[in-house]
């Protein structure tokens, strides 16, 4: 299977734009053969948590239907980043569409402290299949956390997948954070980190793939958006950045 995960610039709580830049991405995803394609974190809204409040909806919202119209001709999974509403407060989600499948939402379940006045926590890991690959979803700091990983490999997972609004700081503990948890659990890891101005600061991409080693297999740079293309069986990454194509 190929898996691509989105390195995007997101405009300040426009979700309107971000939805249409969301589209020109997932249509070049589809072009590649992709059967998968995840986003960066909150990446409908921007990382904006100030905004959250007013931006928060939920995984029915109408304006994500074009997402489930394009999953179901196409037979791709997507995952978008959303502030979702729910009865104890707002919550930091990803909301998944697979073909002909209800949706569901994955939601952060270990927040930053700085996070905490803004959000709530979820509750329960999501292993998605696509192609009999069970893949963990993690979003951003939860993702430097060991025991999230450990309770995606006791889960099952075969590839471990972060979604990430991540400053040159924050990078850089990624990076040497992931790459032991690709070689203790000998299973890839993928990150989707945005670029562009976030909350109170830079987000530098460098959208990355290691691989079952711990060995970096695949980056993207920290200004352009992007495409990081994993293929599961020949173990090679293939970049779409922005009219420029390259292999890897």
């Amino acid at each position: 299977m190929k898996i691509s995960v989105a390195q995007t610039k997101s405009e300040k709580g426009n979700i309107k734009a971000n939805i249409q830049n969301h589209l020109k991405w997932i249509e070049l995803a589809v072009s590649e053969k992709t059967d998968l394609i995840i986003f960066p974190e909150l990446s409908l809204s921007g990382y904006e948590p100030e905004l959250a409040k007013d931006l928060a909806t939920d995984q029915n919202d109408g304006r994500l239907q074009v997402f489930q119209d394009i999953s179901d001709a196409n037979k791709i999974a997507i995952g978008v980043g959303l502030p979702i509403q729910s009865e104890g407060g707002i919550l930091i989600g990803m909301v998944i569409f697979q073909a002909n499948q209800p949706r569901q939402t994955y939601f952060k379940q270990i927040l930053h402290p700085d996070e905490n006045p803004y959000f709530v926590v979820g509750s329960e890991h999501t292993i998605l299949t696509v192609k009999d690959r069970k893949i963990a979803l993690a979003i951003c700091y939860e993702s430097l956390q060991p025991q999230h990983a450990e309770k995606a490999w006791e889960m099952g997972a075969d590839i471990y997948l972060a979604s990430v609004a991540k400053s040159q700081a924050g990078i850089e503990k990624a990076y040497a954070h992931f790459p032991k948890i690709a070689d203790q659990y000998s299973i890839p890891v993928l990150m989707a980190n945005c670029i562009g101005f976030c909350d109170n600061y830079q987000s530098v991409g460098q959208t990355s793939i290691w691989d079952t080693k711990g060995s970096i297999c695949g980056q993207l740079d920290s200004q352009s958006e992007g495409l990081l293309i994993y293929d599961t069986v020949s173990k090679t990454t293939h970049t779409i950045i922005e009219t420029k194509e390259s292999d890897m």
